[in-house]
This record gives structure tokens, sequence and C-alpha cells, in this order.
């Protein structure tokens, strides 16, 4: 008998599905015709065990306990789910072979695995454990993954790379947690100071940019257009380029503070010849904006439907387990394999029968053209959230879904169209000697954009907007800017062309302070974290890894900001409260940053990839956190001074205060056998003996807040 063992029951049912008929349905699992057997979790079905499971003392919390560092991991099964444990322990036991059937990422191989560990699986049952991977529930494609087995020791690594983060975070965020909570007591405070990896750079990430907002100074500033036309009298304007002798009257970012200077040039150019002496005319073309992740597709919502993180997340979920209209919405990756072109015309076909709504007043989406989204180099675990086989029948969808549903379905159709070819046109004009700039910008073909020419809030057209791949990712200021640098259209211009300028405005502006943050700006900040680093070598580890937290974690993690009191909502703007910039402003700069975070996922993935072993990463992070307690026991949180305690209190029957995240809400630290130095496991026994360590940084990883960020 063969046992699928799935991440979740919707993803059983979806293998069940394409089994031998007819079916027996058990309590917790599904029988085939040929005697075949498809189980689940229900996400974790184990959890770590809490510090008090290794020494009794440590269910209260004092000081001189920490650093708490188990010698041998342990694990328990969840209360809630226990019956669903034994179901499977059953099965297992019955089983000729075992299938991993996990969500096709980092945590979703780890959760099955640990499963299998626990229940004591060896030898050769072990070693033929085959894994499978679905990232479409429709029939066709899950009859086509189960062709497409593999062996489950292939991806070792990958569940060690989880198993690292996992306790590596829990070993930062539950000792540095109760550190800060204690000092905390100590100037007043009463609330539970949560403290982690990713949680608390994120935090901080916000309480900077609310500091520099409260701090700004407004100044005013100068600029200058210079109205022009020609003999003609067609008219169009250019911007004074300030030359080097002007530097003394400028800031570091170029603009003319000095008033006089300005007015003096617009007096010198009023009224005066010009003469075109620089005009470069390029055409250009813009290839069509790669299929949706899961950050892509939540900085684009929340920018056009105000939906949080979260929403989409949970539409996402919805359109995939129930509907079966969109693949594997938890995914990192923009790129698609290869053979999964061979669906295009299937799929396309799908599009236009159920949102034909997506093709109006385009032109017929080609099935043959190949975008640079197919790049089997560029896919791994997972590919580009993309629409399924399946014909939408939007009327049965509610809004949400349906909006989030024709965004990938048009990103999707944006692949089978030509490039965005356009002229861009840059003039320099010269006046009284100073040299004066403007850009126009004419399209020739929209290719691709004839898609995105239209487009409403609620989803459907309009004109106006920006394509999605303009804007995503980018600050709204950024975008603001990069709209100044064109204007609509320039009349047909001549290098050496004499034109006359009929006058010269000033323009007077003031310094803006930088925008508080919102729901797309923050997730934005998250993917593109590099931009906030300094150092040069922490920021190319984090343009080359997944940024700040990943795909399905950072949705949790913005959340958790907000319950635990730390973040709060205005408008659409997302600040610290007082409690949050007490807790930034009490900890050290190493744990309010992105670097520790950085070093992490360069390890994790040097893991994920044979490079690094588990205990090459370990090892350093116990020095790392007895300093940091060291450190925090050196002195008082005097940032908290006043402040009585917001965010998460005392759980009923917790008298030590801590709410049990560590193990009840939590997915990590998982047990799943001993690790050996070269990375990896040995799923033999229930416990993992390590004389653990944390490294030069250390926390409650955002990998497995995809089912609980409790200390991320």
């Amino acid at each position: 008998m063969i046992l699928y063992i799935a991440e979740k029951p919707s993803l059983g049912r979806a293998i069940a599905d394409v089994l031998p008929k007819p079916h027996k349905k058990g309590d917790g699992f599904i029988e085939a015709a040929n005697g075949d057997c498809v189980s689940w979790c229900v996400g974790h079905l184990l959890e770590q065990a809490e510090p008090d499971a290794y020494n009794p003392e440590f269910k209260s919390w004092k000081f001189e306990h920490l650093p708490i560092v188990p010698d041998k991991w342990q694990l328990k099964p969840k209360a809630a789910t226990r019956s669903q444990l034994t179901v499977l322990k059953r099965l297992v036991k019955q089983a000729n072979m075992l299938v991993n059937a996990g969500d096709p990422d980092r945590e979703g191989q780890l959760l099955v695995d640990e499963v299998i560990a626990y229940l004591g699986v060896r030898g050769d049952k072990l070693h033929q454990t085959q894994r499978l991977l679905i990232s479409d529930l429709n029939p066709q494609a899950v009859k086509r993954a189960l062709t497409q087995l593999r062996s489950n020791r292939e991806f070792i690594p990958l569940s060690t790379s989880a198993l690292a983060r996992s306790r590596a975070d829990w070993l930062y965020g539950m000792n540095m947690t109760r550190a800060y909570t204690i000092q905390g007591k100590k100037v007043g405070y009463q609330g539970v100071l949560s403290v982690g990896r990713v949680q608390t750079p994120l935090l901080g990430l916000v309480v900077r940019r609310d500091e520099e907002i409260a701090n700004f100074q407004s100044k005013p500033f100068y600029e200058v257009l210079a109205h022009l036309a020609t003999e003609k009298q067609e008219a169009f304007s250019a911007k004074w380029q300030p030359s080097e002798a002007c530097q003394p009257y400028m800031d570091e970012e170029g603009r003319v503070l000095a008033r006089g200077l300005a007015q003096n040039v617009v007096s010198r150019i009023s009224d005066k010849p010009a003469l075109v002496t620089q005009l470069v005319a390029k055409d250009k073309k813009q290839n069509p904006p790669l299929p949706y992740s899961l950050s892509a597709l939540q900085i684009d919502a929340a920018k056009r439907f105000g939906m949080s993180a979260k929403d989409v997340l949970d539409t996402c979920q919805s359109l995939y387990e129930r509907h079966k209209l969109i693949t594997y919405p938890r995914s990192d990756s923009r790129y698609l394999p290869v053979e999964q072109h061979s669906l295009a015309p299937s799929v396309l076909k799908a599009i236009s029968g159920g949102a034909a709504e997506l093709l109006q007043g385009a032109d017929a989406p080609d099935p043959r053209l190949k975008s640079k989204a197919w790049d089997d180099k560029k896919v791994d675990a997972h590919h580009a959230i993309v629409p399924t086989e399946k014909t939408a029948n939007l009327s049965s969808l509610s809004q949400r879904e349906r909006q989030l549903y024709l965004h990938v379905a048009r990103q999707y159709l944006a692949q089978f169209y030509p490039a965005y070819c356009y002229s861009e046109t840059t003039v320099q004009v010269t006046i009284e000697g100073g040299l004066f700039n403007t850009k126009a910008r004419q399209d020739k073909s929209l290719g691709w954009k004839q898609l995105f020419a239209r487009q409403e809030p609620n989803g459907s057209k309009a004109s106006g907007n920006k394509s999605t791949e303009e804007s995503a990712g980018k600050d709204d200021e950024e975008n603001d800017e990069e709209n100044d640098e064109f204007i609509g259209q320039l009349p047909p211009l001549k290098l050496g062309q004499a034109l006359h300028c009929t006058r010269g405005e000033l323009l007077e502006k003031n310094t803006q302070p930088p925008k508080a943050f919102t729901d797309a700006t923050l997730l934005g900040a998250m993917t593109g974290i590099s931009r906030y680093v300094t150092d040069p070598e922490i920021r190319k580890i984090l343009k080359e890894t997944d940024g700040l937290g990943t795909e399905a974690t950072r949705a949790g993690i913005i959340e958790l900001l907000f319950k635990r009191g730390f973040l709060q909502r205005l408008g659409k703007s997302i600040v610290s409260t007082d409690v949050g910039k007490g807790l930034i402003n009490s900890l050290p700069a190493s744990a309010t940053t992105p670097d520790m975070t950085a070093l992490w996922e360069a390890s994790l993935n040097g893991i994920c990839h044979k490079e690094t072993s588990y205990q090459a990463f370990m090892q350093p992070l116990l020095g790392t956190l007895s300093t940091l307690i060291q450190n925090a026991g050196a002195q008082l949180p005097t940032a908290l001074n006043g402040l009585k305690g917001q965010g998460y209190r005392k759980t009923a029957g917790n008298k030590s205060g801590y709410r049990k995240s560590y193990s009840k809400k939590s997915s990590s630290a998982k047990g799943i056998g001993t690790t050996k130095n070269d990375g990896s496991n040995n799923y033999g026994s229930k416990n993992t003996s390590s004389k653990s360590s944390v490294t030069r940084s250390t926390s409650r990883s955002a990998s497995n807040s995809r089912k609980s960020t409790t200390a991320v």
C-alpha cells in the first residue's frame, strides 16, 4: 500500500480524486480502490516543546536562566490534532511506501518529514520514501505530478535548512523575548516584549521612518522652466539643469536653495533666443511584465484595491484550494518551467472562456510566443502564480476573488503578446549659456500594454494607469519622480534648430518628508530590503535572497506586529505605536536592522544547495546569543519608561506571563532526527541531539510563520 501524506486535507482530497475509484472514506484518510491511501497533516501536527519541558524551573521567567539552549530538541504532538497523528501512525505502519506530499517549499518539506521521523520510520522504508510536488490542484495537473515522483532524499537539504532556521529562531526569539520582557518590568512595562529576527527589523524600519518624518524640517527649493516655441509657434517646456558653478547654492540632492539664483536665471532667459544643442531619439521596447510571485501580487493589490497582505494571501488560498483557478500561491518565483509552455493553449482557452472581458479591445493572444518568463534555471521548488486550465465562473467568486483572479490572468495573458515599442526623445536646449532638458515618449506599438491600457481599481479596465511591471515594488514617491521626467508630446525638432524662449518661470517647491509606510510600500520594502542597508556586502546578500521574511510569512509578520500593539493604522498609513518605538529604542542596533537576516539567509541557502552544513550555521549562534543576553541584562530599557503595556498580555493559566507562542502557535523547531555535521539528516530518532547554537544573529524565523509567526 502506498500512503500519500499531504500537508492539508484539501491537497489530500485533490490527490485522492485521481486515484482509482470507488473510494472508501475513513476518519482522516481516503482509501482508493487499489488499496492505496491518502492521509494528511493539518498544518504542523507536532510542535516544539516549551522551555519548562527541558527544565521545570524554566516555567518561571528569570534572567539567570538565560540563554536557554536545549541539549536535545523535543517535539510533542499538538493537542488539537493529536487524533490525526494517531491516524497517520497506524497508516504509516501498514504502508509499503510513503510519499511526502507537502507543499512545494522548504516548510512544506519539513512539515511532513518531521512526522515521518517522529513516527520512527527507518531503513529501506525511509530511503524509498518519494516526493510529490503539486502546485495546481486540478485533476490533470495532479495526474501529471504523480508521474513525476522523485526520491524524498533529494530534498533533505531543503528540510535541513528549514530545521536550522526554525531552531535558531526559537532560540533567538524565546531568549530575547524573555530577556527584554523581564527588563521591561523593571521600568514598569507589564506586557510581553516580543523580539524576533524578522519582525523586529521590520518594526525598526517603520520606527525609523516615523522618526524621520517627525524630525523632518521642510525647506524651500527652486526650479526654473523655460517655455519655448518653434518658428511655427509650437510650444513645449524644458527644465533648467544647474551648472557646477551653482553647487554652493544647492543641497546634496541637487536642488537649488537660493531663490535669488533661480530668479536671476528666469530674468536672463525670458524673451531670449534658444538653440537645440542635443537631440537623441531612440526606439525602445519593453518586454511583458513577469507573472506574479506572492509578494508582487500583494504589492500590486494593495496599491490598486487597498487589500492588506493577509487579505491577498487568504483570497489566493481560496482561489487555489476551493476554486482551483490558480496555481500554488505561496510562491517566491516569477518564472515558469519551460515544459509548462505546452499548457498555454488550454490555459488561454480557459481565460478567454471565463474572463473574456480581459481581451476586450485587444488583439488575440498568440500561444506560440514564449516570453522570458519560461526559464528552468530560475524555477526551484515552485513557479510563478498563474491561472489553471479550469474555466472560471466569475459570478461565483467574491469581489476580492474576482479581482485577484483577473489580475493573475491578465499577467499571464501578457506573456503571449509582443513587446511594447515606443520612441523616447531627449532634448537639450541652450539659452544664454544655460542648459535645459526635456524628455518625451511616443507609443509606436502597444503590444502587451493593450491589456493594461484601461484598468479600474475594481479589476476592470480604465484609462491612464501604469502597468504592473512599472509600479510593483516601487515606492509611490519613486513613481512620482519617474512620471515627472516625461512631458506629453514634443513638436518636430532638429539638432541646431533655433527656438525662442518666450518666458522663464520660477517654481517654488518645498522638500517633503518621506511618506509613511502603507501596505504596498511596506511589502515593497521587505522584498527590496537591500535599499535600507548601507554595508555593501550585506546589501549584496539581501539582493540575492528573498529580502526580509519569505513569500509565505510576510503577511503574517505584518499582522503580528499589529496584534502585539507595535504597529497601528492611521488611514492607509502604517505607523509605529509608542510601545513599538520604545522597544526599538531599547534594543541593540543589530536586533533592529536586517543585516542579521541577510547573514542567516545566506547560510540557509547554502544548506539548501549543500554548500554549508547545519552545524556550520548553528554553531556560531550560541556565542552571539550569550553576548546579546548579557548586554540586555547590563542596561534597563529606559525608552519604555511610563508605558504601561500594550500588545499581548498574560494568558489564563500561564503564570509566567509568557504566552505559549513558541509552541502552541509555533510551527518551528522541528526535531526530525539527529542532524549530522555534513548537513544531512538521519530521520531515525524523535529527538535531535545538539548542543545548539545560534549564529551571529539568532531569531525565530519567518520560515515557519507561514503556519505561525509567533517569534519571527
